[in-house]
């Protein structure tokens, strides 16, 4: 058995899925495009055979959350098509449980009246039924029950409450026949609808269920309309504006005769089922939200909230990313204890350890963004985020859900992107993906450190309070973020075109979050990343390891590696002689990734990156830190015959690096060669994790390729900008 939730946002729908299926349930993606698909699996009581071969398991489908049935995003696009059982891959539901909030019938039942239309056994999911009872609001299920047709079923999801009697109610509804569809349209629109049945098919469109064919003539400019425009070998918008003339003629204006067809139908079915006192009590969540959505103190408790947010993205998972670390460290010292050297020891240490390393060391940060945006979320605060910031939002034609993701992002883009599925429209989850890996995370500050302790001068100013060094680290990390700003507005006039969509959002009343349903999102969301983008960040670190280490004879470098770990050899070696071995050793692995295909690259793109005032070292910690941005240190390290093991305080480094020279003598490495070197990190896409994740959420490769083209030559332009003029001033 078939089994879809639908409801509208913020009705608890996405809890009582996860009350009924808890932990056994998967997602992805439904095929073909970005919408996120959730299935669970349900036990259900036997009652006798249905209509799918008999009772006793069921799969959920947790349809995205929506407001009406008439489709204007994919994911409204995405919920049509499973109910008509037009999703590629996905059976038609053999029953749907329409989830409705309690406290807010009149406008959800606009919902019901569209899926009733449908003529699929339906059950309807009275959930919430507190908050109707704390607001004065008292409801007859019984009443209702009679009046809709189908059978109504008081929950409260959060609480586990009347779970067995929905359970009960969706085989009885699955098992009996099909309804007959409820008509809550005037008969013109009716009439209408059918009548275009016979057009399609004159031009090149039979069977269009009668559903689409009555979104067609509603909605003006929807995703149906879109779809079967191409397909026609008529113009189908202009036929549809002569339908909607005709039936504005007979008193009937689109879209405005669907909305007061349905609401009438409401308040009909709710006439006498809800009895509502004239003036209910203030309730706490309105005493709460004079003070959250205040314009000033509304503004600075979200400023300290989010203030908090990242700090703990920031500081909290510190600790966890170094146990990972050296869980990593300690991995591989015990692979090289058991282990010859050897190409195949370096695969399993540089590539394998090295790439699930750089896969579970982003889990802490992901795990605390995710617990916070779920309690955020359940408690109901984050609609009230969203509401804040949405004029700063739409000056740049985002919304004000876009500022979350955004602003993780400069902890790190990877939970960032991810983020940005709290955004129900696709354009604008789209150019939030595709601006938030401009956003300056973490990864690049090890960069930052690194070049201007070398090379910008300690001068300071007001006292010692200011320091350019300061100056400096602060212009760099907010760089990303300024960029963003026309790149954001540029998307929007160009690949994303479209009115900005009015903010319209419920505020949910204030609840305490369900640690269960709290814990099963943060596994959720930890566990997708693991085996989505972790799978394709581990076969780039491995690409990036084979391109480090062939073509090149290992020969004498295993040789010093191998009386280096010797405890006999070392032990009779003197200090001298130790210090020249691991020189050798150095200098050895310096060689070798020159000669590697990575130092190839770096020497055949040198004439490219020669205008930015890099030499070919530079061009291949740049290549060599596509996994993640800070391993540049580490192959700079290697380069100058210094090890990997470097980091970004390491004076050898910095010495190294001053001294490095053209062949003409003069120094590679300036004031504005370092302030190049910065500036084309602060703004290229230097990150796989950050990419696959890309890929992941839109389902293409199309966008992270996207992202890489346009991030780079953004970089790049900025880093020549940067050096040209640099060198005239200094």
């Amino acid at each position: 058995m078939v089994v879809a939730l639908v409801g509208n946002p913020n009705t608890g729908k996405s809890t009582l899925f996860n009350a009924l299926c808890g932990a056994r349930a998967r997602t992805g993606n439904f095929p073909g495009v970005t919408v996120e698909k959730k299935v669970g699996r349900l036990k259900l009581p036997t009652l006798g055979p249905s209509r799918s071969g008999g009772g006793g398991a069921a799969e959920v489908i947790d349809l995205p959350g929506t407001y009406s049935l008439s489709p204007r995003s994919a994911d409204e696009m995405v919920s049509v098509d499973v109910l008509l059982g037009d999703a590629y891959g996905t059976p038609r539901p053999d029953a749907v449980v329409c989830v409705v909030d309690a406290s807010n019938l009149h406008r959800n039942l606009y919902l019901v009246s569209q899926v009733l239309e449908l003529g699929l056994p339906v059950v309807v999911a009275l959930n919430m039924g507190d908050v109707a009872r704390a607001r004065g609001t008292t409801i007859d299920a019984g009443v209702l029950s009679e009046k809709l047709g189908v059978p109504v079923i008081p929950t409260e999801a959060h609480r586990r409450r009347g779970l067995e009697e929905l359970k009960t109610a969706i085989v009885a509804a699955a098992s009996g026949p099909a309804l007959q569809p409820v008509r809550s349209l005037p008969d013109a629109v009716v009439a209408e609808a059918n009548a275009l049945e016979g057009w399609l098919s004159e031009h090149g469109c039979p069977d269009v269920p009668a559903y689409l064919r009555e979104r067609m003539v509603l909605d003006v400019g929807g995703q149906v309309v879109e779809r079967y425009r191409t397909r026609c070998t008529g113009d189908l918008p202009a036929h549809l504006g002569e339908v909607r003339s005709r039936l504005a003629e007979a008193g009937c204006r689109v879209p405005a005769v669907e909305a007061a067809g349905r609401y009438a139908w409401a308040r009909e079915v709710l006439d006498g089922a809800v009895e509502t006192t004239p003036e209910p009590a203030a309730t706490g969540s309105d005493r709460l939200d004079r003070i959250l959505t205040h314009r000033v103190w509304g503004l600075l408790a979200f400023a300290a909230l989010m203030f908090a947010v990242f700090q703990a993205i920031f500081s909290w998972a510190g600790p966890f990313m170094d146990a990972i670390g050296e869980g990593q460290g300690w991995l591989s010292g015990l692979v090289q204890s058991a282990m010859p050297p050897g190409a195949f020891r370096s695969l399993i240490i540089d590539g394998v350890i090295a790439g699930v390393g750089g896969v579970l060391v982003f889990l802490p940060q992901i795990v605390i963004l995710f617990l916070a945006i779920a309690i955020l979320e359940d408690c109901g605060y984050m609609a009230r985020a969203a509401f804040l910031m949405d004029r700063l939002m739409s000056r740049l034609g985002l919304s004000g859900k876009s500022f979350v993701p955004l602003m993780s992002s400069f902890a790190c883009a990877v939970p960032g992107v991810m983020a940005t599925r709290v955004i129900e429209n696709r354009r604008d989850r789209m150019v939030t993906i595709l601006v938030a890996p401009l956003m300056s995370c973490s990864a690049r500050l090890p960069v930052y450190l690194l070049l201007i302790g070398a090379f910008v001068p300690a001068t300071a100013y007001l006292g010692g309070w200011v320091t350019l060094q300061g100056l400096v680290l602060f212009a760099m990390t907010s760089l990303g973020a300024v960029v963003a700003i026309p790149v954001a507005w540029l998307l929007r006039k160009t690949w994303f075109k479209g009115e900005t969509p009015p903010f319209v959002m419920e505020l949910p009343p204030y609840r305490w979050p369900s640690p269960r349903n709290v814990a099963l999102r943060v596994y959720d969301r930890g566990k997708a990343f693991v085996t989505r983008a972790g799978t394709l960040i581990f076969a780039a670190s491995v690409l990036i390891w084979a391109a480090g280490y062939f073509p090149g004879d290992h020969t004498e470098l295993h040789a010093v590696q191998a009386k280096m770990e010797n405890p006999q050899v070392a032990a009779d070696m003197s200090a001298e002689a130790w210090d020249a071995l691991e020189e050798r050793r150095r200098k050895l692995s310096a060689d070798l990734i020159a000669d590697s295909a990575l130092g190839r690259t770096g020497r055949f793109i040198e004439p490219a990156v020669k205008p930015l005032g890099w030499d070919w070292k530079i061009g291949v910690g740049a290549l060599a830190s596509f996994p993640a941005r800070e391993v540049i240190i580490a192959t700079l390290g290697t380069i100058y015959s210094l090890g990997g093991d470097v980091d970004e305080t390491d004076d050898g480094l910095r010495d190294a690096m001053r001294r490095s020279e053209w062949p003409d003598g003069d120094p590679v490495y300036t004031l504005p060669v370092a302030l190049s070197v910065m500036v084309f990190f602060a703004l290229c896409a230097q990150c796989a994790a950050t990419l696959m994740v890309i890929k992941r959420e839109t389902n293409s490769w199309r966008w992270p390729i996207f992202t890489f083209v346009y991030m780079t030559g953004l970089a790049y332009v900025a880093a020549l900008l940067t050096y040209q003029i640099g060198s005239r001033l200094f």
